[in-house]
């Protein structure tokens, strides 16, 4: 049986994307998945940003239609969260009900980025018992890798969310949480 895995993450933004989607994409077959790779396909050409923007929408949504999985690198990316289109990859796959596996390369918990990345540490707790930034909006807390819809669509699918501690300059190139959470997909989806 073939099974067609869909490959999100940042990676695509790097200097050597292309470098590290080859690396993920043939760590997938050597498990036994078909990897479908945002980047691998020729995007149509467009006359504006716009256009092309939605071309590559388009592709990348036809992976995932074809797709059976995803495993998505939820690394925070430019802030203190995941890559808003990885999010999005991921949703939509939750949505279709597929199969969904996810990795970060950081074991801080949410709370703690939103509290010390964001807030600089900073924050009260609220009347109503709950903790927020000097601003009044409160803090996330529930023990998880990022925000909770996140975890729970993961989980709530029997997926795994893979956690690993990589230093800073690495975060977004280390493989070695991908590397488990393809481990753990293959032995409940190859034969």
């Amino acid at each position: 049986m073939i099974v067609k895995v869909y490959l999100a993450g940042p990676e695509v933004f790097l200097s050597n994307a292309v470098e590290i989607q080859a690396q993920k994409a043939a760590l997938a077959r050597a498990a036994g998945f078909t990897p479908l790779v945002p980047g691998d396909l020729e995007i149509p050409p467009a006359d504006t940003k716009h256009a092309r923007g939605l071309a590559i929408y388009g592709v990348d949504e036809g992976m995932m239609l074809a797709s059976d999985m995803i495993i998505a690198n939820l690394t925070p990316f430019r802030g203190i969260s995941a890559d808003v289109g990885t999010v999005f990859e991921l949703g939509f796959m939750c949505g279709r009900g597929r199969h969904v596996y996810a990795y970060t390369n950081t074991s801080r918990s949410y709370y703690d980025r939103i509290l010390n990345g964001h807030y600089g540490g900073k924050a009260e707790l609220r009347p109503d018992g709950r903790m927020a930034g000097l601003d009044g909006v409160s803090i996330e807390d529930f023990d998880m890798a990022d925000n909770l819809m996140l975890d729970g669509g993961i989980l709530a699918r029997g997926g795994t969310f893979v956690k690993r501690e990589v230093a800073e300059a690495d975060r977004l190139t280390d493989l070695e949480a991908f590397k488990e959470c393809l481990a753990i997909a293959a032995k409940q989806h190859i034969a």
